[in-house]
């Protein structure tokens, strides 16, 4: 038995981290529905209006998903006709992934989210984002460059 005191949830900085990314969810779940869109749907829009035509390697890169999460979610997506995907002539492994001019379409009607959102949350100004985006990235590239190390 260890001598180390319990740390309470409250405590851990992964459920704070992980409760901060299910509220926040919760906020743009109204703002997306409209649009026909889930969270994870929205994220690889907003990539994909970024990145333009990627493979699917380079877009999981970018949002941090495995191919066995954002396979299914793209799969998904060309379902509902936002998004194309097409095999390389070159290399049947690699998969590029496009917008469809439905895709395309939803870039301004999905395009004041962002602001929806801040807006909701009271007394967060555009200053306390920065700030906080600075601090989560600098967070984020030290957790992504231990699992890296980890494997």
């Amino acid at each position: 038995m260890s001598d180390k005191p319990f740390v309470k949830l409250d405590d851990h900085l992964c459920f704070t981290i992980y409760a901060c990314s299910r509220e926040t969810m919760k906020l743009y779940r109204p703002l997306l529905e409209p649009h026909g869109l889930t969270f994870p749907q929205y994220l690889v829009l907003v990539a994909l209006f970024e990145l333009g035509e990627c493979t699917v390697k380079s877009l999981g890169e970018r949002l941090y998903l495995d191919s066995g999460t954002l396979t299914p979610l793209l799969k998904r997506m060309q379902e509902s006709g936002l998004v194309h995907r097409r095999r390389a002539e070159d290399d049947e492994r690699k998969v590029y992934v496009s917008l469809t001019e439905s895709g395309k379409s939803l870039r301004q009607r999905v395009a004041d989210v962002p602001e929806c959102v801040l807006s909701r949350v009271h007394n967060l100004t555009i200053s306390d984002v920065e700030g906080l985006l600075t601090d989560i990235r600098t967070l984020l590239g030290k957790i992504h460059a231990a699992t890296q190390v980890d494997g």
